[in-house]
């Protein structure tokens, strides 16, 4: 995040878009309901009625997988109207004019063909960011989960600098991470491009800083693969060993049938976790790992906050941290790290990178800090670009266009399907499916379907359907309810016997390779007769 939670309490408009965070991220949908009722305005744009919704002023029902269109016909109508803010444009953005001529191609009416948006509602959409300050924008992976989900973010970012809403309180774009230490994973280098915090691995000079500080030569100067292409190369022998760490890639993988015989043409597949799950059924080697309750280290959340945390628990049997089990690889290896605490690696990492080097152990005993935090005496920083200095000196707009998803819906797969999260399960269902509660309040998946298509369809709430794509099926129950545009139906990846996944198309994004969970083309038909659904589930058709 550019900026912190709590600071949407003080937002006069906030901008949700791609977010059900009610559901996903509910902490955080706190502070903005709190806005909302002390009478921030808030936009919900989403394909799907979420519960936010009913805490909006306004809700905008956009078709999935055309958000470039719709934002690029918000910013058209805002410079249209003079909304723009010229000052920030010319004292902090460097080619003004080239957004200018990007989204004169987008005028409303072109727009909202695309979104399915009435044309009026955007221009009051645009109104309203256009004249109310300070506005603040949040998604989730409804934005990225796209073939074209860097450019979603990019557009986000073209319309606050647009409307000069960074680099100030409660302003800001800001991505609501998807798991507790996702921001902290990325952070300490587990991405394919960078070493820690960011540092390019093809820079010589962060090359060369990184060998002198490990004791090594002969450092790669090249970036490593994404998941997606260290899969698929399994299968022609250009990936013959894949290390998982708490990562049940069978369920969480689109196109589940071809993750498993990638997973299966590995000459070794090792998995550390804490409970069996469909990826360590393939697995060669399982490693019993530390659940986060005995993990000793640091969280860093959405908002950039490194927080410590210490085990409550003594890890059962065999179970040992995964920082010891990767340095006890390294010995056998011929390199040994030689640390010896969990603190010893941050100590290191810290060394190394401006963004952490004020940050101890001994700092963190309190709330945790915010990075970048380069010195002892720094306080942290609550949000990023202060005034509208960007870190590349002055802020660049990128030119984005609309284009349309992999897969459209035909007369064979009539229907789009979209996949998320529901409030009682997280992620793979790995440690919440083993919570009786938990089970209890939600005990099965569900296919979420409109109710102009059910009727076409001859399906009631609690029937049995099969949900059928070019890639799998599944049967499972139906749930009847508007909370989807028609033509839409929407389900959760948390259910190994009927799992999204299995249904998803395996496209991805060219830059992140993150794959298009949001948008793909399947057919519903009835199997048979059901029973009626429980009442929690009836509870959340609410909106």
């Amino acid at each position: 995040m550019t900026n912190s939670i709590r600071e949407l309490e003080d937002a006069e408009l906030i901008f949700v878009i791609g977010s059900n965070m009610t559901e996903a991220h509910p902490v955080i949908s706190y502070y903005v309901k709190r806005a909302a009722k002390r009478g921030a305005t808030l936009i919900v744009n989403d394909p799907r009625k979420t519960d936010l919704c009913r805490w909006a002023d306004h809700y905008v029902q956009i078709k999935s997988g055309s958000d470039i269109a719709y934002i690029n016909g918000l910013i058209n109508e805002i410079f249209k109207n003079g909304w723009a803010d010229e000052e920030f444009l010319r004292e902090h953005t460097e080619n003004p004019d080239d957004i200018r001529a990007w989204v004169a191609e987008y005028p409303v009416e072109r727009a909202s063909e695309i979104c399915g948006v009435p044309v009026e509602q955007m221009k009051e959409i645009a109104r309203l960011l256009g004249t109310v300050k300070p506005a603040t924008v949040c998604y989730t992976l409804g934005i990225t989960e796209h073939i074209c989900g860097t450019a979603n973010v990019k557009t986000l970012a073209n319309l606050q600098m647009v409307l000069g809403n960074l680099g100030k309180h409660a302003a800001g774009v800001n991505p609501l991470r998807g798991q507790n230490n996702v921001q902290g994973a990325c952070d300490m280098g587990a991405l394919p491009n960078v070493f820690h915090c960011y540092q390019p691995v093809t820079d010589p000079k962060v090359i060369e800083k990184m060998e002198k500080d490990w004791g090594v030569t002969g450092l790669s100067d090249r970036a490593g693969y994404k998941m997606p292409t260290m899969l698929r190369k399994a299968l022609d022998g250009g990936t013959k060993i894949l290390y998982c760490i708490g990562d049940n890639s069978v369920q969480t993988e689109p196109h589940m049938a071809h993750t498993i015989k990638e997973l299966q043409a590995l000459d070794l597949l090792i998995v550390s976790d804490i409970f069996p799950n469909l990826t360590t059924e393939l697995a060669h080697v399982v490693l019993p790992d530390y659940s986060w309750g005995e993990e000793e280290g640091t969280f860093t959340n959405t908002e950039r906050r490194v927080q410590r945390v210490r085990g409550a628990l003594k890890a059962p049997g065999e179970a040992r941290p995964n920082w010891w089990v990767l340095q006890e690889l390294g010995k056998r290896l011929g390199y040994d790290l030689g640390f010896t605490s969990s603190e010893a690696i941050f100590e290191d990492m810290r060394s190394t990178a401006t963004s952490y080097a004020g940050i101890t152990y001994e700092r963190l005993d309190d709330v945790g800090l915010q990075w970048p935090c380069p010195t002892l005496e720094h306080p942290g920083t609550k949000y990023l670009h202060k005034d509208g200095n960007f870190s590349r000196g002055k802020g660049l707009f990128s030119k984005t266009e609309w284009v349309p998803p992999a897969e459209s819906p035909d007369a064979e797969y009539p229907l789009i399907l979209s996949t998320g999260r529901r409030l009682w399960h997280y992620h793979s269902g790995t440690q919440t499916r083993n919570s009786v509660g938990l089970e209890n309040l939600f005990p099965e998946e569900l296919i979420e379907i409109h109710p102009d298509d059910a009727a076409k369809l001859g399906i009631n709430s609690g029937d049995y359907v099969k949900a059928k794509s070019r890639r799998g099926e599944v049967t499972l129950r139906a749930w009847v309810n508007e909370r989807s545009n028609p033509g839409l139906c929407w389900m959760a990846f948390h259910f190994a016997e009927a799992c999204a996944n299995v249904l998803t198309i395996d496209a991805f994004d060219p830059e992140t390779e993150t794959a298009e969970y949001k948008v793909c083309a399947i057919s519903v038909e009835k199997v048979r007769d059901g029973e009626p659904l429980v009442h929690e589930m009836a509870r959340q058709a609410r909106p």
